[in-house]
């Protein structure tokens, strides 16, 4: 319970400030510009942060890390629900992101540490749930808090929560030495963390900045590929266990096809989650809490799938649970490219149901897959680089879709407004510009927003659409995936001595 209250409070502060915007950015006297940096400010942290806490693991111990990061979480949720001015919230986010990197993947860390290999399934599924929970139920939370509060509960929301879990982790996890020293690779770091925070950047501001037509998102390119490529080469050249990244990782292909399938799984899930929420807010009128409320059901369905598939993982073939998996989440996208304007709230909810337990039965066996051969002291920077992965993975996906979807909202009105006139001759005595008073410049506004609102459902469907492309592409993957053997344990040890 104290691990996982540890991974609900930062998986749920990556959304749950995002539907607050507004009201901070009256309350701070911010521009539309100034408060999307709340948003980030943390992400760009929590991304520069994520790889680091392997390293701080094997210096400092787990548990300590795991207390110190939660402790300057808490007391960061606090600043930010006191901050009077946008540079004292953006600077308090910014130490939100850095403290609370390290909580998801050291949280997986220490379940696979404190349950013996043949019930690491069940710790993957209760792991899973906290990792879920967040995009999931962060959206109506934060809505209800703002609505019924204010937008600093929040962050204080943190408070009880970041204290259940800093006494519970300091009363009941054991302090285990560090398993290894290793020497801090400055240079390693530096060029990776430059080349996550360009690359966030580059995905959090491209849309706001039309992409590649201004020079923000060319200078973001070019120094995520320059710095990676700096770090890519050194990496290489240095000897093993000496980099910042540990290459041995690479050794292990039930881990490197774990987190490419992973990579894709966060695209789907957060890129879609993203789609629904504006889709029910800006075509259907939703409030912010009801249609936090209307996706919820499909967090339901997430755990639900999880805590029975985590009893199946290790008894049934992994690629069969993915499989299924996938194709369930295939046809939940099938689903969604149905909808039209006109569908109720049920409509919505049991297709997210559906995905909701598809994806159930995907993360539990790969979380468990890609670390059934890991060497123990390689855990806390597999969990790092696995998180990072997922968290790109999301932020890619949501970058995508809400590009895609500019784009083809676009299209979709040209297309229309062109078939309005080729099917009417006349457009103003037509039925159309009789029902719309064309005549009149608020008919003309009238019949253009109507058409813009018909364009939008396209471009949602079109990138639904677009989803199941991915998700039917990902299956074939699978094969790169092999059952965790029963000697896996063995395997591990062995790799260790390498």
């Amino acid at each position: 319970m104290s691990i996982m209250l540890a991974t609900i409070i930062q998986a749920i502060d990556g959304t749950i400030a995002n539907v607050a915007l507004p009201h901070m950015q009256g309350n701070l006297s911010a521009s539309l510009d100034q408060i999307t940096w709340v948003l980030t400010s943390y992400i760009v942290a929590a991304g520069i942060a994520t790889p680091l806490a392997g390293w701080l693991t094997d210096q400092f111990g787990l548990k300590r890390v795991l207390l110190v990061s939660i402790a300057g979480f808490t007391v960061a949720s606090v600043l930010c629900g006191m901050a009077d001015s946008l540079f004292q919230i953006v600077l308090a986010r910014l130490l939100q992101g850095l403290f609370g990197a390290a909580l998801v993947p050291l949280s997986q860390a220490v379940l696979l540490d404190v349950y013996p290999p043949k019930q690491h399934g069940s710790a993957m599924a209760v792991w899973g749930v906290g990792v879920m929970i967040g995009p999931i139920l962060g959206p109506a939370l934060g809505g209800w808090l703002t609505e019924n509060w204010s937008w600093r509960w929040v962050f204080f929301i943190n408070v009880p929560i970041g204290s259940l879990a800093f006494y519970g982790i300091g009363h009941y996890i054991l302090a285990k030495k560090p398993l290894r020293k290793v020497r801090f690779d400055v240079f390693g770091f530096a060029t990776l963390s430059i080349a996550i925070a360009a690359l966030q950047l580059l995905l959090d501001r491209g849309e706001q900045n039309d992409w590649f037509s201004g020079t923000e998102s060319w200078l973001e390119a070019i120094t995520c590929t320059v710095s990676f490529a700096y770090f890519t080469v050194h990496t290489a050249l240095t000897p093993a266990g000496k980099s910042f990244f540990d290459r041995r990782l690479l050794r292990n292909p039930n881990y490197i096809s774990g987190i490419v399938l992973m990579f894709l799984v966060a695209m789907i899930l957060f890129s879609s989650r993203a789609l629904i929420a504006t889709m029910l807010q800006d075509l259907f009128d939703y409030p912010a809490s009801t249609a936090g409320f209307v996706m919820a059901p499909g967090g339901i369905g997430t755990m639900a799938a999880m805590l029975v598939v985590g009893r199946l993982t290790g008894r049934v073939d992994v690629r069969i649970l993915l499989a299924v998996g996938f194709a369930v989440v295939a046809f939940s996208s099938w689903q969604m490219t149905r909808y039209d304007l006109t569908i109720p709230e049920s409509s919505v909810i049991w297709p997210s149901v559906v995905q909701g337990v598809g994806l159930g039965l995907v993360f539990v066996p790969l979380a468990t897959a890609a670390f059934a051969t890991l060497s123990p002291e390689l855990r806390a920077d597999g969990t790092a680089i696995f998180s990072l992965l997922r968290n790109i993975g999301s932020a890619i996906g949501i970058s995508v879709a809400q590009s895609q979807l500019v784009r083809n909202t676009q299209i979709a009105h040209a297309g229309l407004i062109e078939n309005l006139g080729n099917n009417n001759g006349n457009v103003l005595t037509s039925p159309v510009g009789t029902a719309f008073h064309l005549s009149t410049l608020p008919g003309v506004a009238s019949l253009n927003a109507e058409i813009t609102r018909q364009a939008t459902m396209i471009a949602y469907r079109d990138d639904f659409r677009l989803m199941l492309i991915v998700t039917v592409a990902v299956i074939p993957l699978l094969l790169m995936m092999r059952p965790p053997r029963r000697d896996s344990t063995a395997a591990a040890t062995s790799m260790a001595l390498e």
